[in-house]
This record gives structure tokens, C-alpha cells and sequence, in this order.
């Protein structure tokens, strides 16, 4: 699990500061990036919580991605200045958006799903 999630973020910051560069498109750049949020919250939990059951692992993803993109709708001047350093809108981001709650529920079912196949993998090798 460790190693998911130290790639997961290893492609996110990645994706967030040379997707451009690369010319991907903005979609690619912007979901791709929430998608990879999601799946980092999926490996996080998974990390801090071994041996909970990875269904478990998902819904706990999902709320906790939820509590953040609603969280982006409370603004105090600390906060806003926070969301405006890198820190600040990668881990809260900036702006409200019902898209980002789908894009992070994909990531956290890839994530889910690859963890699945991982753990078949495991238990044939």
C-alpha cells in the first residue's frame, strides 16, 4: 500500500506541473489530477488502516473526498490565503465542484479495483 500511494502522488504532482508542458489537454490535466486525488485517498486510508476490509477502505474514501470538495465552500481569509499557495490547492483546492466528487469516486474505484487485482496477484505468486 505504502508503494500505491507514494506513486499515486509521485503521478499527481507530475501530471499537475508538467501536463501542460507536455500539451496535454486541460481535461487530461485538471480530472486526471482529481482522479489521482482520489485514488491517494483510497491508498492513504488503506495504509493507515491494513486489514480493514477494502470495501470499507472505499466508502471511508468516499466520504472523506466528499468532506473535502465540501469544505471548499467555508471561506475565511486564512483559509482562502492557504487555498492560494500549492500546499493549499493540492490538498483543499480552490474551487467548489460537483465534477470533482466523480472524478475522485473514479479514482477511488480504480484505486479499489487495482488493489483487488494486486491482492489476486499476491496469492498466485
Amino acid at each position: 500500500m505504502p508503494l500505491a500511494l507514494l506513486l499515486t502522488i509521485a503521478c499527481g504532482l507530475a501530471l499537475r506541473r508538467f501536463g501542460y508542458a507536455v500539451h496535454l489537454p486541460f481535461e487530461v490535466v485538471k480530472y486526471g489530477g482529481s482522479i489521482l486525488w482520489g485514488a491517494m485517498v483510497y491508498w492513504l486510508l488503506a495504509t493507515v488502516f491494513a486489514g480493514t476490509p477494502r470495501f470499507r477502505i472505499s466508502l471511508a474514501a468516499v466520504v472523506v473526498a466528499v468532506l473535502v470538495e465540501l469544505f471548499r465552500l467555508w471561506h475565511t481569509p486564512a483559509l482562502d490565503a492557504f487555498r492560494l499557495t500549492t500546499a493549499g490547492a493540492l490538498l483543499l483546492g480552490r474551487v467548489f465542484s460537483p465534477w470533482n466528487i466523480l472524478t475522485y469516486v473514479t479514482g477511488i474505484a480504480a484505486a479499489l479495483a487495482l488493489d483487488w487485482v494486486l491482492s489476486r496477484w499476491k496469492r498466485l505468486v
